[in-house]
């Protein structure tokens, strides 16, 4: 008889009998390295699989998978079961994946630290032996330039160890490095010369230029930001305009509108405290409406000159409503 009860037999009936605890531990006393092993509490082996489901890769799961406690008292180790009754040349790779998304889910959990997870290919397959690698680094073209990347650290570009004057010789990169680099440490007049420099080079477009004060808007901490945008403006020819642009729309009279609309509220309060009080959200609600203000007026300039709407959004913190009224004035 050759009807299929289920539509993969070999995969459940191994998932069958490695559910049990005892059959589990025999298992691992068969095909653990001896050095894990040694780690492992097998007492405490406990079935994973159903926490480990991951909706993006559900259809990437391994087969089974153990916790285990070490013999130290602390720390996990998780051994992961794939079983195979079909070569695959990328098998490797799939035990790294399913190694990584068990990883994951152990920090979800609330762990500091990656536990150790080990992969073990069951394989049971016509053909034999098994034709295909179980070493990750062999599922590339290039396995000595991918063991280079892979086995040792993966590069740091640290911008706050550089010195400015290397920066300067970054071509493209170099305002944008520039200002990463002190951005929460300097106020940003203190950089003028060297930005005005770098806009002269004419590496950069407007779009690029609006983005890059938008952000010294948002996150710097120049004191007199239209005094400063301004300044460069004056100096920096190709971008002038872009530069005035925002330069205008920091000079909108919302914000001082609303700082004194603030005042007045406190006043009329008649008590100290209601005075303080309705003068502190005075300030405060004049001071974002000024702040949304100039926002709405950079998303302007931005979209005239090309910039794509969800760039715009990153870049100025506007929602979809704000966008949809930015033209109906």
């Amino acid at each position: 008889m050759s009807k299929k009860f289920t539509p993969t037999p070999h995969d459940a009936v191994f998932r069958q009998f490695l559910s049990e605890k005892e059959t589990a531990k025999d298992f691992f006393d068969i095909w653990l390295p001896d050095e894990i092993k040694a780690l492992c509490d097998l007492d405490s082996l406990k079935v994973e699989s159903g926490s480990f489901i991951d909706s993006d890769m559900k259809n990437y799961q391994s087969d089974i998978i153990y916790s285990v406690s070490t013999t130290k008292g602390s720390g996990y180790i998780y051994v992961l079961i794939e079983h195979q009754s079909t070569p695959d040349k990328l098998i490797a790779w799939r035990l790294m994946r399913y190694s990584m998304a068990a990883m994951q889910k152990h920090l979800e959990a609330g762990h500091r630290q990656l536990p150790l997870v080990f992969p073990i290919l069951f394989y049971s397959g016509e053909q034999s032996p098994h034709p295909y690698s179980t070493n990750w680094l062999d599922c590339f073209e290039d396995r000595k330039l991918a063991e280079s990347i892979y086995t040792n650290p993966f590069k740091l570009a640290d911008v706050t160890t550089l010195d400015d004057g290397e920066i300067m010789k970054h071509k493209r990169m170099s305002l944008l490095t520039l200002i990463q680099k002190h951005i929460r440490r300097r106020d940003m007049t203190e950089l003028m010369n060297e930005i005005v420099t770098l806009l002269s080079y004419n590496y950069y477009t407007d779009n690029q230029v609006i983005t890059m004060f938008n952000y010294l808007i948002q996150e710097g901490n120049a004191q007199k930001p239209m005094k400063f945008i301004t300044e460069i403006a004056k100096q920096s020819e190709k971008h002038e305009g872009a530069l005035m642009t925002i330069a205008q729309a920091l000079r909108q009279e919302g914000r001082k509108e609303g700082i004194q609309q603030g005042l007045q509220r406190g006043k009329l309060e008649g008590r100290q405290e209601g005075y303080q009080l309705g003068k502190n959200d005075g300030v405060q609600e004049g001071i974002q409406k000024g702040k949304l203000e100039a926002q709405l007026e950079i998303a302007k300039q931005m979209l005239i000159t090309g910039m794509d709407r969800q760039s715009v959004m990153k870049f100025t913190g506007l929602n979809d409503d704000e966008m949809i009224n930015l033209f109906k004035d």
